[in-house]
């Protein structure tokens, strides 16, 4: 059952002082903003029935999530911070004598709610501010750039002893459910550990000779996960259909656990063999879905994660963002993005600019055709003398400093707001952190512009 507000009142309000009851002008300007009602009809579509047990109330998981994502904290560091100050216990409408909700309580919440009300969230922002007159739509500049995972470095050898790891841990859930399913399993982690340590010493030396016997030792690490792998899956054979509720959750894990193990061990077994292209190569084992991707950077050959688009218009709000698996090519995120910008606001931008990576010939003619009158696109390789005049037209070379300024707002993006790294796992995790990050972001311009 949705809760709305907590609109109890108490002693404490009438007895605070004045400083304690006002909040800092920031919050104050942000509350003020997620009091429209259009920040409540994402939560009225996700609880269509009146039943079942209160939830969190929606003005106060609103304004947790603000704070969570603003000063990056963790859930529980979280609930202790709002626990401990009348300033942030005021602004979450959350009495001084009530407990804040719980770190879980907010993670189930979050869970459930997922990517859709992240997207609706910032729907709803950018229609709330377009409604103040805030929000100028006229001119478009994206860029892309990559949301890492939190993950390790990934090598071939600890991918596998992470599956081998997380197997075992299972294994000990199934001994306290159902014994006997685990009675032959044995433990491989500390012989998997100790190869993989003597790999450091090995790759000291940075001979040839390493390089092979490096080989080896990966090859010994998937024969051990892959004995593994049979012992699990004999062990969620062993565990009846019609058991206990607990047992049949666990044999789904350890099937899953298995299978992607398996995979694991075939892609070591490529790259041992000499084939070190392998497509849609998994990195990480919690989070199967991110990828290596290479953006050009001097300091970072790969990055691991997810590729993002960014959308921003010259009011400086980000007004179109989307979440990409692998690492699809520049140019093909052009037209969705125009796309997305004239289904929101009902209307083309009046100009568009970006870097050399969305140029080509048919986003051009598709921008044009979309409506959009300037476009300012370099194109890549070498220009002949028709297109170097073109380019260097005044309206042509503004457009290019407007999006050279881009750059900065995915540097503050990544630095302020969490999109350098998502502490969410998979895709739809990840959509849903870098959406509360662009949706804190816009927030929190919208108050200062209003001060």
């Amino acid at each position: 059952m949705l809760k709305i507000e907590n609109n109890q009142l108490t002693l404490w309000d009438a007895l605070l002082p004045e400083p304690l009851r006002k909040l800092p002008d920031e919050l104050a300007a942000i509350d003020e903003l997620l009091d429209a009602p259009a920040f409540l009809t994402p939560f009225l579509k996700a609880h269509p029935s009146g039943r079942g047990r209160p939830t969190v109330p929606a003005a106060t998981y609103l304004r947790l999530m603000y704070l969570k994502h603003r000063y990056n904290l963790g859930y529980e560091t979280l609930v202790q911070e709002v626990s401990d100050s009348f300033t942030w216990r005021r602004f979450c409408h959350i009495d001084l004598d009530a407990k804040v909700p719980d770190s879980t309580t907010l993670v189930k919440a979050r869970k459930r709610y997922g990517e859709a009300m992240t997207e609706a969230l910032n729907e709803s922002l950018l229609q709330t501010l377009r409604e103040k007159q805030v929000l100028r739509t006229r001119k478009l500049r994206m860029d892309t750039t990559v949301t890492e995972s939190d993950i390790h470095h990934p090598t071939d050898a600890t991918l596998l002893q992470d599956g081998v790891r997380a197997m075992n841990r299972l294994m000990k859930q199934i001994r306290q459910v159902t014994s006997h399913a685990a009675q032959r399993f044995e433990d491989k982690s500390k012989e998997i550990k100790g190869k993989i340590l003597s790999i450091a010493k090995l790759l000291r030396r940075r001979t040839q000779q390493s390089w092979e016997e490096l080989n080896a030792i990966t090859t010994d690490v998937a024969d051990l996960a892959e004995g593994v792998c049979q012992q699990v899956e004999q062990a969620a054979d062993a565990i009846k259909e019609k058991g206990k509720k607990a047992a049949s959750t666990l044999k789904g894990k350890l099937a899953e656990a298995a299978s992607l193990t398996r995979k694991l061990v075939a892609q070591a077994r490529q790259v041992v063999s000499g084939n070190r292209i392998i497509p849609e190569r998994i990195v990480s084992f919690f989070d199967p879905e991110a990828r290596p991707i290479k953006k050009g950077k001097l300091g970072k050959t790969a990055e691991f994660g997810y590729k993002v688009r960014i959308d921003e218009t010259e009011s400086g709000f980000v007004t179109g963002y989307a979440l990409y698996a692998g690492n699809p090519s520049d140019d093909d995120l052009f037209v969705p993005a125009v796309e997305q910008h004239i289904a929101r606001f009902a209307k083309a931008p009046h100009a568009v600019a970006t870097d050399r990576g969305f140029t080509s010939a048919a986003n051009e003619k598709a921008a044009v055709a979309l409506g959009v009158a300037r476009v300012s696109m370099p194109i890549r390789g070498k220009k002949g003398k028709k297109r170097t005049e073109y380019e260097k037209q005044h309206w042509f070379q503004n457009l290019q400093r407007y999006r050279a300024a881009g750059e900065a707002k995915i540097s503050l993006l990544k630095r302020k707001y969490g999109l350098s790294r998502s502490r969410y796992r998979g895709l739809v995790g990840s959509k849903t952190w870098i959406g509360f990050g662009i949706w804190v972001h816009n927030l929190r311009k919208a108050a200062q512009m209003a001060k």
